[in-house]
């Protein structure tokens, strides 16, 4: 079973860089199966379309947009991401996670199941800080993730000294040439 987590967002948007941030977070303090792939897409736009091609199974984390307090967890199965209309793309980064499933169930290379863990923003401005109700947010999504690794028979071990997140937007700029 081939198995993708993908975090969609824009670091450079502040709440919306939660998803890279959680599956930076995710690789940190866990090690994979080896058919767990993590993968941080950023804002693929339709280009999302070959980090899904052929998975048996989609995890993603990312913001949404729903009448919900900010850190407020939802989630949404294939069916209901499909059921719902077109959105609306507001630019060509967009995630454009509907557009993609659709694609690649025309080709016949569309995962089986899609699961989005989509965490309600506090703010979208420019920032690379995500608010504290996102920063909360992380280890509930994070668990929401690993209950659905184990449902599939796939757990990833906890590592036994765990990295730092490799979260480079947040670094002071002199520290990155370090």
């Amino acid at each position: 079973m081939n198995i993708r987590i993908v975090g969609l967002g824009n670091v450079l948007m502040s709440d919306d860089g939660f998803g890279p941030y959680a599956v930076r977070v995710l690789e940190a303090f866990y090690e994979m199966p080896e058919n767990v792939q993590v993968i941080d897409a950023g804002t693929p736009g339709l280009d999302l379309t070959p980090y899904l091609f052929d998975a048996d199974v989609v995890i993603f984390l990312d913001t949404v947009k729903t009448d919900a307090c900010a850190g407020a967890i939802r989630t949404f199965t294939q069916p209901e991401i499909l059921r719902s209309g077109p959105p609306t793309r507001l630019s060509p980064h967009d995630p454009g996670i509907k557009d993609s499933l659709m694609a690649l169930a025309a080709a016949g290379h569309a995962p089986k199941e899609v699961l989005l863990i989509g965490v309600v923003p506090e703010w979208v401005a420019t920032g690379v800080s995500l608010s504290g109700s996102l920063r909360s947010a992380i280890a509930p999504a994070i668990s929401v993730a690993l209950s659905e690794l184990e449902r599939l028979g796939c757990s990833p071990r906890p590592r036994p000294v765990p990295r730092r997140p490799d979260t480079w937007w947040e670094r002071e700029p002199a520290a990155a040439y370090a």
